[in-house]
């Protein structure tokens, strides 16, 4: 590879600041984070609904305290009836090599509603040291 490619790589390899910041603004207004999940969670200040959209084997397995089994397949109006349109959900799947998270995140947005995916997953959850509960699949 010659230096003149080589200062073209280099040369766009970083967006200009205004776009990444644009970008990395609307990251974080769709996306948070497993610490800050369960920071809000411990301080008892969720004000949303946490949604493990796996399998109920999976759910049952191990989940995040306090989530609802609720699989991305089954997201739909009439199974959100009992949801004032106001709610707010949080989402999480197995972690970054499953896209169940962004499938249930888009269905909640299709039908109108305010979402988030927790990014990382059950798998972020666990690098971070926070526990799993298990039980009995909930649907």
């Amino acid at each position: 590879m010659t230096s003149a490619m080589l200062a073209s790589i280099a040369e766009n390899i970083f967006a200009p600041s205004e776009e990444a910041a644009a970008h990395f603004d609307r990251l974080l207004r769709v996306e948070i984070d497993c610490w800050d999940v369960h920071e809000l969670l411990k301080a008892d200040q969720t004000g949303f609904v946490l949604l493990d959209v796996r399998s109920p084997a999976m759910f049952a397995a191990g989940h995040v305290d306090r989530a609802v089994n609720f699989p991305h397949g089954k997201i739909n109006e009439r199974n959100l009836a009992h949801y004032p349109a106001g709610t707010r959900f949080v989402v999480y799947c197995s972690g970054p090599h499953c896209n169940g998270a962004d499938k249930a995140a888009l269905r909640l947005a299709r039908l109108g509603r305010l979402v988030k995916k927790m990014i990382g997953g059950v798998e972020g959850w666990k690098v971070e040291g926070f526990p799993l509960v298990a039980a009995s699949p909930a649907r």
